[in-house]
């Protein structure tokens, strides 16, 4: 009877694609993927350590395992990802879980089979991080979650450092792929039926820095978008300072590459920015944004902001709002400061107390949800292409996809619509969400809702 495996994911696309890694190489070796953790033989969490709250509900879920382990004494469990880099993590992770047998780092996904192999050999529990990735391993099996959207590393580790950030010290130093593998793996997956691509890097604007010769970003998406097949490029992180005239030139003339910019802010603040050492201004940042719109206007720009970071004085917060006011962002991820031990930041005097920036995240929540409604009602009307992803999470007789401007639209839908394009006229725009009817790439399938007269998108 073949072996099961059940992987739980937390954090950032970075850690979903090793997941598809780790169950590539899992199914490679045998393994099928469990229905159900409780009827898994092996259990991965890919843990994520950017924030405290995703440790800290890693370590339980990890702990409430010991119920099921005794229950199922062969029963294999595995802690790899971001967590575990952290120094003295591992000996956390065995004093507190003696129940796991696996645990591994960032930089050594593909010797996953080599440490089961050692458990079940040895009879003992298997550690080992290794500081940094030496080389880049290519041509690693990879199981995808949707059969025409993929998940491509073009860069692996950050050389930044910014001082709140603990990913260069669990992610290791910059690193970049080859373009000819890049382009070769998209190929391969365009014959695949990929229809998007997302790719990604923490800083995919410093792509190819570390190549001999150096080989830009600009290039690399000139180079993706002649690939014959693909419809959609993606990229995921952008750094501000690294965010070029050239390069968004290069951007607003290729048909393929999304008009979406998320370009993490941080802070209005330049005081608070400069302790960040994000590397640049407000004022630098509204420049890239002007530039962006002037050539692209239909284009999105989105961002993540932090509050409460050390020091945050409540004239650096409001510079904070006046920017978001200014620049009228599509939408935001806001965050809590939260403290990573390890990172110059945790050391800083002056740490903001939580009630304030719980109060502070609130308003700044207020103001952009206010925006972001504002300009999605502007959509009202508009027909918009849809590459459709599936089935609603929260309405079952509803399809889900995403536009080129990354926005998430709901419409009723027939279920031979998953993975294909359509064009969605807006009628209700919403905060985070638009809904809409299809107007054209209908078909003659069943439709996802029991009766296609009968289905109605909740107004809940």
């Amino acid at each position: 009877m073949e072996k099961t495996y059940f992987i739980i994911t937390f954090g950032c696309q970075a850690n979903e694609h090793d997941s598809e890694i780790l169950a590539g190489l899992l199914v490679k070796k045998g393994y099928q993927a469990a229905t159900s953790i409780d009827k898994a033989d092996l259990i991965l969490f890919n843990t994520c350590c950017v924030r405290k709250k995703a440790e800290n509900k890693a370590l339980s879920q990890i702990g409430e395992l010991k119920k099921l382990k005794k229950q199922k004494p062969d029963l294999m469990i595995g802690v790899c990802g971001c967590m575990v880099q952290q120094k003295n993590m591992p000996q956390k992770i065995r004093q507190r879980a003696p129940h796991v047998d696996l645990i591994f780092g960032t930089h050594n996904l593909e010797q996953i089979i080599t440490l089961i192999d050692q458990v079940l050999k040895t009879k003992e529990p298997q550690v080992q991080i290794l500081p940094d990735r030496k080389i880049i391993v290519e041509n690693l099996p990879k199981i995808r979650e949707k059969p025409f959207k993929a998940l491509v590393n073009i860069t692996y580790g950050c050389d930044n450092f910014c001082t709140y950030c603990i990913v260069p010290y669990v992610r290791g130093r910059e690193k970049s792929r080859q373009p000819e593998n890049i382009l070769k793996e998209i190929s391969q997956l365009v014959d695949d039926g990929v229809k998007e691509v997302l790719l990604l890097g923490q800083n995919v604007n410093s792509y190819g820095r570390t190549l001999i010769p150096p080989f830009s970003f600009g290039e690399l998406l000139k180079k993706v978008n002649e690939i014959q097949g693909l419809k959609r490029i993606r990229y995921l992180t952008s750094h501000p300072r690294d965010f070029k005239p050239e390069l968004i030139q290069i951007i607003s003339q290729l048909d393929k590459v999304c008009k979406h910019f998320h370009l993490p802010l941080q802070s209005g603040s330049n005081r608070i920015l400069r302790k960040m050492g994000r590397g640049y201004t407000g004022e630098d940042y509204q420049k890239l944004v002007q530039e962006i719109r002037r050539l692209m206007p239909q284009a999105s720009i989105t961002t993540d902001l932090i509050v409460g970071f050390p020091g945050e004085s409540d004239e650096d917060f409001k510079d904070t709002l006046e920017l978001v006011k200014k620049l009228r962002f599509d939408s935001a991820f806001t965050f809590i400061y939260s403290t990573r031990s390890g990172t110059p930041a945790a050391k800083l005097p002056d740490q903001i107390p939580l009630n304030i920036k719980k109060a502070r995240l609130q308003e700044l929540m207020l103001i952009q949800n206010k925006i972001s409604k504002e300009i999605n009602e502007s959509l009202k009307r508009h027909i918009i292409e849809i590459l459709v992803e599936g089935i609603s999470k929260k309405e079952t007789s509803v399809l889900e996809g995403k536009s080129e401007t990354n926005k998430t639209v709901l419409f009723i839908g027939k279920k031979n619509l998953i993975g294909k394009f359509v064009q969605v006229e807006i009628t209700e725009p919403q905060t985070w969400i638009l809904k809409g009817k299809v107007v054209t790439g209908g078909g003659k399938e069943e439709y996802v809702g029991t009766n296609p007269n009968d289905a109605t998108i909740s107004r809940n």
